[in-house]
């Protein structure tokens, strides 16, 4: 047996080696929703070719990883589905059907998937794991984004058509509030004990009392302020705003500005790349926008129609997939 040893510390070694580019190829992918296309496209970050296109049934938008990370969910909205990937392959692992799932998120806590049903007008709780229907808020009108306070006891709902946010109790399973906002919220976040709604009518972000919803104050952002973004060292807030095609970044404490890229295409969803820039879906681009937040300059990349959440594996964003 010892004669042996080198020979197969040697083996083993090459084994390893060869496993390395796969791993870091897999590491590299990102992957874009094209909600204009049905399909999925698939990029090389290092070269940003587009190495596949995923075709799903009809009009996918977000995205989120299951709790334990060994799932990524994206939302097919009018094929009323959910469909399960491999978050390191993106091969397609089943599907599982469940009307109108727009926008959605897991609790904190990881108990529980809440789905924004913008066409269907609803807001559905359901079970994570079993995605056993727990309840279905029937919302006027159009529900559009959720975010979640910290010990996930209330979900926080954009309503779109109406100009009003909501906050919903998932423990009583009852409506909690319901205050106007801004003309046509889109983006929810809950930072710092306050809820942030993006104003995709006009040009700020309203800052709401969780307990009461009353407005307690604006963040100043650009016209068509659509989607919120925390950075990984939760210093920065970065808001989206697709008429202007700008992205706004601004103090996480003070809510002061401090810098605005144009990005052309309207940015819509974005990530955080390992290498510290932003990738950014341009909705009307039919584009991802790579952007250096040092120089403010802008690269872009061409994929499906109307791209909407994006992903990519090992990043980090605040959970949002979306937009």
């Amino acid at each position: 047996m010892p004669y042996h040893a080198p020979a197969l510390r040697r083996l083993l070694m090459l084994c390893v080696l060869l496993c390395l580019p796969l791993a870091a190829e897999a590491q590299r992918s990102v992957l874009v929703v094209n909600s204009g296309e049905a399909s999925l496209s698939v990029l090389d970050v290092t070269t940003h070719a587009e190495t596949a296109r995923i075709p799903v049934l009809r009009e996918p938008h977000h995205w989120v990883l299951t709790p334990d990370r060994h799932e990524l969910i994206i939302g097919d909205t009018a094929a009323n589905e959910l469909i399960f990937l491999d978050p390191e392959s993106f091969a397609i692992r089943r599907r599982l059907t469940i009307p109108d799932p727009y926008q959605m998120g897991f609790t904190p806590d990881g108990s529980k998937l809440v789905v924004a049903g913008l066409a269907r007008q609803q807001v559905d709780v359901y079970e994570a794991g079993s995605y056993r229907l727990l309840h279905r808020f029937v919302m006027k009108t159009m529900p559009s984004h959720i975010d979640f306070s910290p010990d996930s006891r209330v979900a926080f709902v954009s309503l779109q058509g109406t100009n009003k946010a909501a906050a919903l109790d998932l423990m009583a399973m009852k409506e909690l509030w319901v205050t106007q906002v801004g003309p046509a919220p889109a983006g929810v976040m809950w930072l710092g004990g306050r809820v942030l709604v993006a104003i995709m009518g006009a040009d700020y972000v309203s800052v709401l009392d969780p307990a009461s919803g009353a407005v307690i104050g604006r963040i100043q952002a650009g016209k068509g302020a659509h989607q919120l973004f925390l950075s990984p060292d939760r210093r920065t807030l970065f808001i989206n705003s697709r008429v202007d095609s700008t992205i706004t970044a601004v103090n996480a404490q003070s809510f002061a500005v401090e810098r605005t890229y144009r990005v052309p295409g309207g940015p819509d969803d974005l990530i955080f790349a390992p290498d510290g820039r932003i990738w950014t879906t341009l909705r009307f681009a039919a584009k991802v926008g790579i952007l250096d937040l040092r120089s403010g300059a802008v690269e872009t990349i061409p994929v499906g129609r109307s791209p909407h959440g994006i992903y990519i594996k090992g990043a980090i964003n605040s959970g949002h997939g979306g937009g």
